[in-house]
């Protein structure tokens, strides 16, 4: 018997699986137990005629048990420890190093490795057990060399794996490092570019201050698009650790986050979107757009377009953070920690209130299309920020008024306020998670004060919810004005941020 240690995704991190194989006697045939899918049963094929790359001639009949057998085995990344174990026992070839590695990718007809999505997650793994290092397809090495410190074997055949196993140096030696922080992607937008919008600007400085949620309501070429897409420029790039939970996410859904590694993910689904795409799931679950969206932004234009039955399912991960996505069999958990932003038109046609040009839209329509976005999910918005057209005048002008540079130091120095005050009084990071008492002692109102402002959002209608998000929004304010105490002129300036509370409000 020949044993190999590889690893299997489950959701989004590997799980360790420990791959034997024993010959029975000669003649083809392979038979796989432990819970395997279909993918993992046809390797047993790529896995025969990849051994007679490497000198197996005469076929052996063997059982390939891939433990623990509980775990469901997915995908082709076992192709390699598979082969590995096949030729070792078929050969009597001894893997003197065999539990020193963890062996994972997938392999051609002629015993060369090919590929392996996902990387990222046995590389975490094999740090984590502590093992001598990875050994993997030559191609994957550049996502598994984000995990600092591990040692890395690239290979391209499976004859190098063997020996490697057995105690010869063989593949490619590489040593993972942390990426070096570069420059923003040329493909985020300036602020700077979008003229004759300065309120708006300030609210997105607010918003990316505190990791509030904010809805963009204007006519449309009023620029909403163009600032949602400018939005990661003023955003702190990511400390290493939520970089490297944000790449895991990626890497369970096949995807890379090597270009731009510190840069908050941007992420935004046509409304065609389908509930699955949005939320995660799936016969095989995967995760979804918030999912992809953790530690940064999830942008959804045209708000209204969504189906209602999408939208709703944001209103759970919006307050818990995570997605919980449950089957017969298995519960996956994918966290989902992202800032909401959306952009609509104040009615079907998009000119309702604006001066100087007629709406043709009957009133009962613009109730039916405002009221496509529900109550509960409107007061999951911290900031509703109305925007204009732009006179012609203004954008010939050339100023640019508040740009990415100016806005990102702000929100630089915002973030780190918040920071110093948590280490402190030991509170979220950001304002936006703040509540109970954490927000109390954050905000600090006195009971006159109370008294006041409860007067205030009665006469509003305003919600708990919303009573909550505005003393977070008036706790950023200040926060961006270098202020300690939450002032009455805070809280009201987070008030006039909430004109979309009530059906009868107008831009």
């Amino acid at each position: 018997m020949a044993q190999v240690r590889s690893a299997v995704a489950d959701g989004v991190e590997a799980r360790e699986v420990r791959v034997e194989a024993v010959i029975w006697a000669e003649g083809p045939g392979i038979e796989v137990i432990g819970l395997p899918d279909a993918a993992v049963k046809e390797a047993r094929l790529r896995v025969q005629r990849a051994a007679a790359a490497v000198g197996m001639t005469v076929p052996r009949k063997a059982v390939i048990n891939l433990a623990p057998a509980t775990l469901r085995k997915e995908g082709s990344a076992l192709d390699l420890p598979m082969a590995v174990a096949y030729v070792a026992a078929g050969l009597g070839r001894h893997l003197s190093r065999a539990e020193d590695y963890l062996v994972a990718g997938e392999i051609g007809l002629d015993g060369r490795v090919t590929r392996l999505p996902g990387a990222l997650m046995p590389a975490l793994l094999a740090r984590r057990l502590g093992l001598a290092g990875l050994i993997l397809p030559r191609d994957a090495l550049a996502e598994a060399e984000l995990v600092d410190g591990l040692v890395l074997h690239g290979v391209e055949h499976l004859e190098e794996v063997v020996s490697l196993l057995e105690g010869r140096e063989a593949g490619l030696r590489r040593l993972g490092r942390s990426p070096e922080r570069g420059p923003i992607s040329a493909r985020v937008g300036d602020l700077g570019d979008l003229k004759g919008q300065e309120p708006a600007k300030w609210a997105a400085a607010v918003a990316a201050a505190g990791g509030h949620n904010m809805l963009m309501v204007g006519p449309p070429g009023s620029g909403k698009t163009m600032l949602a897409r400018a939005l990661p420029g003023i955003l702190p790039p990511l400390e290493l650790d939520a970089a490297l939970e944000t790449a895991l996410v990626h890497a369970a859904a096949g995807l890379s986050r090597l270009g731009g590694f510190y840069e908050p993910p941007f992420r935004a689904p046509h409304h065609t979107a389908s509930r699955q795409a949005l939320i995660g799931g799936g016969a095989r679950p995967r995760p979804g757009e918030v999912s992809l969206a953790h530690h940064g932004l999830l942008f959804l234009d045209e708000l209204p377009e969504y189906g209602r039955e999408v939208l709703e399912v944001l209103r759970q991960p919006l307050e818990d953070r995570e997605v919980v996505i449950a089957r017969s069999r298995e519960v996956r958990r994918y966290p989902a920690d992202f800032m909401l932003f959306a952009a609509m038109n104040p009615c079907p046609c998009g000119f309702h209130g604006e001066p100087g040009l007629v709406c043709r839209c009957p009133p009962l329509a613009v109730k039916r299309y405002r009221g496509r976005i529900s109550g509960p999910l409107l007061d999951r918005f911290d900031l509703h920020v109305p925007l204009r057209r732009v006179a012609i005048g203004s954008l010939i002008e050339g100023r640019k008024g508040l740009d990415s540079a100016t806005l990102a130091e702000r929100v630089r120095a915002a973030r780190e306020r918040q920071l110093g005050r948590a280490r402190r009084q030991g509170l979220p990071p950001r304002n936006a998670l703040l509540s109970g008492t954490a927000l109390e002692r954050a905000v600090g109102l006195d009971a006159e004060r109370r008294r006041r402002l409860a007067g205030q959002l009665e006469r509003l209608d305003l919600s708990g919810r919303a009573f909550v998000r505005i003393l977070r929004l008036a706790r950023s304010l200040a926060d961006l004005a270098d202020e300690d105490r939450v002032t009455e002129e805070r809280i009201l300036e987070a008030i006039q941020y909430r004109f979309l509370d009530r059906a009868e409000s107008r831009p």
